[in-house]
């Protein structure tokens, strides 16, 4: 039974059983990494909106970024090496296959939902801080991981397709943007993620080790907020003094 500090509609083995399952480097994750990436492409190049968010509904990132959080609140070494390593490879699934279609299709920058992914903005911080906490509530509350899954996507998808698109289409400085927005996004849905967590108090059982755990949330809440106030001055500086 849960303590009355732990708001979860589902046990802590449960929620870590679900988590675990979906840092897994599957061949079903590789094959969903590669779709969404092509069809976002697609998406993308067409200016096609509704293609764009069918790239989202399928792309696998809502786990790994979940588990990394939670790796984090728990102290788990082992969660969180396997955490990141499937983020790693998808996020390498992504880059090395836009990076190849930038090139075939010859990617023009001023598509507007191309464009549109290459600066970054406080509203775009705004919305991947939201979605971090949705993904996090979607495997503790039980809602929809699949349709939550899909506010992760909107974080990191289109931006990393993009900064692919753009690298292999011969734009640097665009695909710089595109990159940056992908790096705030990341820290942002982790910070907003451990944030969660520790607030919704998913700690380990055994004292000492929620002990250890705590400290290591509070480290990296730290870390994480400090990356972000170093992207709010970058995008202070670039919005003000840039061209």
């Amino acid at each position: 039974k849960e303590t009355k500090d732990t708001p979860l509609r589902i046990s802590r083995e449960e929620l870590y059983s679900d988590i675990v399952d979906s840092t897994k480097l599957s061949s079903t994750f590789i094959c969903m990494a590669i779709l969404s990436t092509l069809v976002a492409s697609v998406g993308l190049q067409q200016n096609n909106v509704a293609v764009v968010i069918g790239a989202m509904v399928i792309a696998p990132f809502l786990g790994p970024n979940v588990a990394l959080a939670l790796s984090t609140c728990l102290a788990d070494k082992v969660l969180g090496r396997n955490a990141i390593r499937t983020l790693i490879v998808g996020v390498a699934i992504v880059v090395s296959l836009s990076v190849f279609l930038g090139y075939a299709l010859d990617t023009n920058a001023s598509i507007s939902e191309i464009r549109s992914r290459t600066q970054v903005g406080f509203l775009d911080i705004i919305l991947a801080l939201a979605s971090g906490c949705a993904g996090v509530l979607a495997f503790t509350t039980g809602a929809s991981s699949a349709v939550i899954g899909v506010m992760v996507a909107v974080a990191l998808l289109p931006p990393l397709t993009v900064f692919g698109l753009l690298l292999g289409a011969g734009d640097a400085l665009a695909a710089l943007g595109a990159l940056t927005l992908f790096c705030t996004n990341i820290i942002c849905v982790n910070l907003a993620g451990v944030a969660t967590f520790y607030f919704q108090g998913v700690t380990p059982r055994i004292w000492w080790e929620a002990d250890k755990a705590k400290k290591a949330a509070k480290i990296a809440l730290f870390v994480w907020s400090l990356l972000l106030c170093l992207l709010f001055f970058i995008i202070y500086y670039s919005s003000r003094y840039g061209a």
